[in-house]
C-alpha cells in the first residue's frame, strides 16, 4: 500500500494538472509550452511502500561463483546486506532451451518452461530458500520475465502452438533475427494473456517473489502489462520494472523504467562527444522523456547487455565510473548495480558460456555502501515524488560541471561532478547550496556560503548532505 504522504501527493498531482488547465485555458496568450502542459500524465501504479528508497541489484547466477547455483549465490547475502542492496533482481532463472541454443548454455532469455528452475542453479526449493532469507534480511526480490518470446522447444509449441505467431510456410520465427534461439508469442490470442499472467502468478504465490522485471517490455502489448498488473496486485503489492523506455507503460503498469537515453549520454559525455549541456536538456526541457509523474527511471552505469556487448564501465567511461555512479546515484531515479560492479570487475562476461565474476577484495564495496546508504536515509533521494526537486546550481562551468541540489523535509543533498577531464577552478552561483553540511567520502562537515569556489580535479566528485 501507499504511505500517508503518497496519497497527499496523488491529490497535488491531480490540483497541480488543474492548475495547469486553468492557466492554460483562461490566462490570454498561452506560454510556449502550454501544449507539454496540457500533456501532463500522472503515474497511477501503487509504489509499494518499501520502493520509495530502494535501489536495485542485478544477479547474474550462471557467473556469480565457482559452482553457479542458488546455494552458493546465497552466501553472498550477509555482504549484500552490509552494502545496502534493498531488491535483488533475478536474471531469469528458469530452464533454457535445448533446440537452437546459443553456445553451449544458452541464453537465460530462451525460457523453456516459465514455471520450473533451470537445473544447473537448482532447485526450486533451494530458489525460495534464498527468498524466503532475502526478505529475512529485510531485503526484496523481484524476477526477470520473458513475456515476448519463448525457447523453441518451450512445451507450448506441443500443447498450444495457437500461442505462437507463424509465417507464411506457417512456420514458428523469431522476433528479431539474431534472437534465433527464441520465437515470436503472438498476443492478438488472448487465451495467451491468461496463461502468461498464470504462470507470473506462480512465483508470486508459491514462491513469494516481490515483482519483475520485464524483459523487451516495449514488444508485448501496454494492454496486456496493465491487466497483469491489476491481477497480480490481487495478490500483494507489486515492484514492476520495464526493460523499456516508454512512458505510457508506467501509467498503470509498471514502477519503473529504464533511463537508456541518459546512460548512452554518460557513454558519450565520457568519450568527450558531448558536453554537460545534454544532461541540462534531458532534465530541464525534455524532462526526463516524458514519463508520467511520479514514476521511477533506473540509472546505471552498467548492466548484463552493457558489460556483454557495450564493454564494461572503465571501457566506456574511462575515468569517469565514478563520476558517473555518484550521479546515478543522486539525481532523481532509482539506482541499479549490477553483479561484479562492486568489485571494480573489468571485463566482459561471456553471454552464453560459464565465465565467472573475479570477485577479488571487493574494492568498490564501501563506495557503493555510502552511495546506497545515503539514498536509502536521505529523503531528497528518495525515487519518483518520494524526493526532492533537482535544483540546478550554475557555475562558470556549466559544459562541464553538474551541480546540483534536491532537498525533502529538511535533508538535503547538494552534489558536485566534474564531468570533464581537466582539472578546472569552479566558482559557484546563487545560494540555493549555502549550508552546513557533512561531505560523504571524506565525513568533513563543512559550511558552504554564497560565492563558494572550489578546485576541481578530473572527474571529481562531492556529496555534500544534511539529514
Amino acid at each position: 500500500m501507499r504511505t500517508q504522504r503518497s496519497h497527499y501527493l496523488k491529490m497535488y498531482r491531480a490540483i497541480f494538472i488543474a492548475l495547469l488547465f486553468f492557466l492554460t485555458t483562461s490566462c490570454g496568450p498561452a506560454p510556449d509550452r502550454d501544449e507539454d502542459a496540457m500533456a501532463v500524465t500522472v503515474s497511477n501504479v501503487n509504489h509499494p511502500e518499501w520502493s520509495i528508497n530502494a535501489n536495485i541489484y542485478e544477479v547474474n547466477v550462471r557467473q556469480y561463483t565457482p559452482e553457479g547455483t542458488f546455494r552458493a549465490f546465497e552466501q553472498h547475502l550477509d555482504r549484500l546486506g552490509d552494502m545496502g542492496v534493498d531488491i535483488l533482481w533475478f536474471m531469469p532463472i528458469q530452464p533454457i532451451g535445448q533446440e537452437n541454443r546459443k553456445g553451449s548454455l544458452g541464453s537465460y532469455y530462451s525460457i523453456s518452461d516459465y514455471t520450473a528452475a533451470n537445473p544447473e542453479f537448482g532447485t526450486m526449493s533451494e530458489f525460495k530458500q534464498v527468498v524466503d532469507r532475502a526478505h529475512e534480511m529485510g531485503m526484496y526480490v523481484i524476477l526477470d520475465w520473458v513475456a515476448n518470446h519463448t525457447a523453441w522447444d518451450h512445451y507450448w509449441t506441443m500443447s498450444n502452438p495457437e500461442y505462437y505467431e507463424t509465417g507464411e510456410d506457417g512456420n514458428f520465427f523469431p522476433p528479431v533475427d539474431d534472437w534465433s534461439d527464441v520465437i515470436q508469442l503472438d498476443y492478438e490470442n488472448q487465451d495467451l494473456w491468461d496463461a502468461m499472467i498464470g504462470e507470473m502468478r506462480f512465483w508470486v504465490e508459491e514462491i513469494g517473489i516481490d515483482g519483475f522485471r520485464c524483459d523487451v517490455a516495449y514488444m508485448v502489448p501496454v494492454e496486456f502489462w496493465n491487466m497483469a498488473r491489476q491481477e497480480l496486485e490481487q495478490v500483494k503489492p507489486l515492484f514492476m520494472l520495464a526493460e523499456a523506455e516508454t512512458p505510457e507503460l508506467h501509467e498503470h503498469a509498471f514502477n519503473a523504467g529504464y533511463g537508456w537515453r541518459l546512460h548512452h549520454m554518460m557513454n558519450e559525455i565520457a568519450g568527450g562527444e558531448l558536453d554537460v549541456s545534454a544532461i541540462d536538456e534531458y532534465f530541464f526541457e525534455d524532462d526526463a522523456g516524458g514519463f508520467p509523474y511520479g514514476s521511477y527511471k533506473m540509472y546505471f552505469i552498467t548492466n548484463h547487455d552493457e558489460n556483454s556487448w557495450a564493454g564494461t564501465e572503465f571501457d566506456r567511461m574511462g575515468d569517469g565510473v565514478e563520476a558517473f555512479a555518484v550521479f546515478t546515484a543522486t539525481i532523481p531515479g532509482t539506482i541499479l548495480v549490477y553483479s561484479g560492479q562492486e568489485a571494480g570487475f573489468d571485463r566482459m562476461l561471456e553471454f552464453f558460456e560459464k565465465d565467472q565474476i573475479d570477485w577479488g577484495d571487493y574494492k568498490y564495496h564501501d563506495f557503493y555502501k555510502k552511495l546506497l546508504g545515503l539514498k536509502s536515509a536521505n529523503k531528497a533521494l528518495w525515487n519518483g515524488d518520494f524526493g526532492g526537486e533537482m535544483v540546478r546550481i550554475h557555475t562558470n562551468h556549466d559544459d562541464k560541471v553538474f551541480t546540483f541540489v534536491r532537498e525533502n523535509e529538511g535533508h538535503r543533498v547538494f552534489t558536485v561532478l566534474n564531468l570533464s577531464p581537466e582539472h578546472l577552478e569552479v566558482s559557484f552561483s546563487g545560494n540555493e547550496y549555502t549550508g552546513s553540511y557533512k561531505e560523504l567520502f571524506t565525513e568533513e562537515s563543512v559550511t558552504l556560503g554564497p560565492d563558494l569556489e572550489l578546485e576541481l580535479d578530473p572527474w571529481a566528485y562531492r556529496v555534500y548532505y544534511v539529514q
